[in-house]
């Protein structure tokens, strides 16, 4: 165990915690003034008053007790701010340590500097007011709460060094997300993986109601979080003095017990059983320090601290004596010299260099980021003789691939794979003949694939997977998440505040770049026949979409060897989100390897094995397609037509890369205007079997030449629970549809195919019955097999 901490040291800490806190202030309220060296007037005062005061103070209270012991130990610690609204605290920390002005030299570190950093916040063209990408030391943006914990523990895998310290406000610990994140420490080996230390701030208000942890039962408070698993210690009061002292004191204790932990467990190579991890319930006012009250009513302690507590100090002459009243009470004189220097004696509370939580590599992960040793893809490839000439489960080749990766990476021990229970649900079993799932719970002699350490993590809760990948990239590792199709959404916004990141990261320079976010989306919505019309949802892309274009890429491949391609590409991408969508289900495969890899590096293509057109001409009609089930009926219904039409020129067009569809203007994997009418003509009619909801191919394509001639069938919300092929019909994406829709859209064509069009029409009234009564596909829909031109069936 550590001495006591001195007083003296305490009241310099104190010194420290009232700089931090005056620092914060002012960003909220001054344009001029900073140091208040003549008296506050209105001019002084932000035209717009943003920010938030409430939580800020008990974020640079925790901030600044954690420099004293990562000083005393030489501790490698991050500051995770779940109450990322309190951005003020993290820029007067980092500011204060002197991070603040390494990275932005324009705010110095003395007057000037100080008129700067509060004009800059929330200001135009200034900062944000949120712990965005722009802030030094942050990993977790904060403004949508619930992620912190789950990020906290996404960068404590496999950081065997490091702690992360995790504040979440009692606000946050009301979501979903965070109240599944509690869990995290059954995943967490204390002999390869770093310590999370949760910090909970209960200041008791959200922004205009008490919160629920703040008011229940103290003992109540204290079983629910050991019921979680861990050691609660209780950090509370309001009397400054007497708080540091404890808080010292709490977390010597803390890190001693996680000291205790790891030491034990990497000493033995083993763990038995799960430890009980240390966290600390900080309870004190919100809005500490601040005024106690305004116009009569209560502020400090309650919900009127939340945001700007003193509301109008420019209009109003007792607002404004107020908040100079307020900032005077922290005396800047004592810890800021005449130049504006933080006083010397302050400055020696910070730790040096890359300890501090600013500078720490761990919080701008591309610095630490090493590349992924990748197998050749190639070698886990599919035969194919001819198109359509074998079978194969797409997910079943992509995961003996991830095993490989996996193996190659065991050493450096910076790749994971995450998802919610499905592993090998989505035929990426392979990757148990390489390593386990995570599991720091009792495992019976009958479990399959659990075991202390592992590379796959699995959790029902596509929050949790979603924050441990961010939260393992972001301090420079690499990962894939993947999930069935439909229940993606559940992070819908998730990936919002990623994406969000990444836009902001890349254009910061001292920001590294770092792995990208790659989702694999597979059991997808035309093979959720067996569960039924809940899981039946393509529209995670129509969300990636709308994001920049120099971030996301949308991924169909239409078989295993073009999956192979883009899996190897995606991870070797940085500073994007990647969505692969692909089925798991045995089907035919079209591509040979070096076909395949063609294809996908030019992203779209025609398949001239595939189509009827004459050399020279254009074709009567483009069939093209976006999917592998797509292109399966595409191919199908190429066939009905070759047949019943032979004359007719038909061009088939696979789109594998969903943004080349976009003008190159767009995005950078756009085609340009001469290339895209060259595979789609500029007046010829476009029949294309998508994926998904049809309106984004329209959103896609809307300013090329020929878009009106676009006739796009894709999921239009109809499902159920029924047979594959009845999947597609109910959407009108099947065979005879698509071929229906070539009939109706070629000029001329309908007189002289009506007996063509008819038989397609009794197709589906067959199809129908025949479901109907024998509870699955007719056999010509389940033997179909591609014809090669000479009308020979292949397979």
């Amino acid at each position: 165990m550590r001495s006591r901490p001195e007083q003296g040291e305490l009241d310099l800490i104190d010194r420290y915690w009232r700089a931090a806190n005056f620092l914060s202030v002012g960003q909220i309220y001054l344009i001029d003034n900073p140091l208040l060296k003549e008296p506050l007037r209105p001019e002084h005062i932000k035209p717009r008053l943003l920010g938030h005061w409430g939580t800020t103070p008990g974020l640079n209270f925790i901030y600044v007790h954690l420099n004293r012991i990562i000083r005393q130990r030489d501790a490698d610690v991050i500051y995770i701010c779940g109450p990322g609204h309190g951005g003020p605290g993290m820029v007067a920390n980092t500011y204060l340590e002197g991070t603040y002005s390494e990275i932005y030299p324009e705010v110095s570190r003395d007057e000037d500097g100080l008129r700067k950093l509060f004009r800059q916040f929330s200001f135009p063209g200034g900062i944000p007011s949120h712990a965005a990408a722009e802030t030094p030391g942050s990993i977790h943006e904060g403004g949508e709460l619930g992620y912190a914990l789950a990020h906290a523990y996404g960068a404590a895998f496999d950081n065997p060094d490091l702690v992360v310290a995790c504040v979440i406000g009692d606000g946050e610990a009301e979501t979903g997300a965070l109240a599944a994140s509690w869990h995290s420490n059954k995943f967490l080996n204390p002999v390869q993986d770093g310590a999370v230390l949760p910090i909970l701030h209960l200041n008791g208000y959200k922004i205009a109601n008490p919160t629920v942890l703040a008011r229940i039962e103290a003992q109540e408070l204290r079983s629910l979080l050991a019921g979680y698993g861990y050691e609660p210690f209780f950090v509370e009061g309001d009397e400054p003095r007497a708080m540091h002292r404890l808080m010292a004191e709490t977390l010597d204790t803390v890190f001693d017990r996680i000291d205790e932990i790891q030491k034990e467990a990497r000493e033995t190579g083993r763990v038995d059983h799960r430890p009980r991890w240390p966290m600390i319930v900080l309870r004190s006012p919100k809005g500490w320090t601040g005024p106690k009250e305004l116009d009569g009513k209560k502020v400090e302690g309650f919900w009127r601290a939340h945001q700007v507590p003193i509301t109008d100090p420019r209009n109003d002459a007792g607002h404004l004596a107020a908040l100079e009243n307020w900032m005077r009470g922290y005396r800047p004189e004592t810890l800021f010299d005449e130049a504006g220097r933080f006083r010397n004696e302050l400055q020696a509370l910070a730790p040096d260099g890359e300890r501090r939580m600013g500078s720490n590599p761990h919080a701008n992960g591309g610095m630490l980021k090493q590349e992924l040793r990748l197998p050749d893809f190639r070698h886990f490839g599919v035969a194919v003789p001819k198109p359509g000439g074998a079978r194969a489960e797409a997910t079943k080749l992509m995961g003996a691939f991830i095993e490989e990766v996996i193996r190659l990476n065991a050493d450096a021990r910076n790749f994971r794979l995450m998802g919610p229970d499905e592993t090998s649900s989505n035929r990426l079993d392979a990757v148990f003949d390489a390593t386990e799932r995570v599991w720091m719970e009792k495992i019976e002699p009958y479990d399959e694939h659990l075991a202390r350490d592992g590379r796959v993590m699995e959790v029902l809760s596509e929050h949790l997977c979603q924050g441990w990948l961010e939260g393992y990239l972001l301090t420079g590792r690499h990962g894939l998440f993947s999930c069935y199709e439909a229940f993606i959404h559940i992070v819908d916004s998730m990936f919002n505040q990623h994406a969000k990141w990444l836009k902001v990261s890349r254009e910061l320079v001292w920001r590294r770049p770092i792995a990208s976010l790659n989702y694999l989306l597979t059991s997808h919505v035309w093979r959720q026949d067996h569960n039924g019309f809940s899981h039946q949802d393509p529209g995670f892309v129509d969300l990636v979409a709308n994001k920049k274009a120099d971030i996301v890429r949308i991924y169909f491949p239409p078989d295993a060897n073009t999956l192979l391609w883009v899996t190897d590409h995606c991870l070797r991408t940085y500073n994007r989100v990647n969505v692969i969508v692909a089925g798991k289900q045995p089907a035919s495969q079209w591509l040979p390897m070096d076909d395949a890899i063609r294809h996908c590096e030019a992203g779209i293509g025609i398949w001239d094995w595939a189509g009827t057109e004459r050399g020279g001409e254009d074709p009567d009609v483009v069939m093209a397609c976006a999917g592998d089930v797509p292109t399966l009926e595409t191919l199908a219904a190429v066939d009905l037509l070759r047949q019943a039409i032979p004359d007719l020129a038909i061009r088939v067009v696979n789109v594998m890369d969903l943004m080349a569809l976009q003008p190159k203007e767009q995005h950078p994997h756009g085609l340009a205007d001469a290339e895209f009418d060259r595979l789609f003509t500029t007046g010829r009619p476009v029949v294309f079997a998508y994926h998904g909801y049809p309106y984004l191919i329209h959103r896609l394509t809307y300013k090329r030449a020929n878009h009106d001639n676009f006739h796009v069938r894709g999921y239009k919300e109809e499902g159920t629970t029924t047979t594959p092929f009845d999947m597609a019909v109910l959407n009108e994406l099947d065979r005879f549809h698509l071929a229906i829709e070539a009939i109706d859209r070629v000029p001329g064509l309908s007189a002289r195919a009506a007996d063509a069009r008819a038989r397609f029409a009794d197709g589906l009234n067959e199809h129908t019955r025949y479901v109907r009564e024998h509870g699955e596909d007719m056999p010509e829909i389940r033997n179909w097999a591609w014809r090669d031109k000479a009308g020979a069936a292949d397979g």
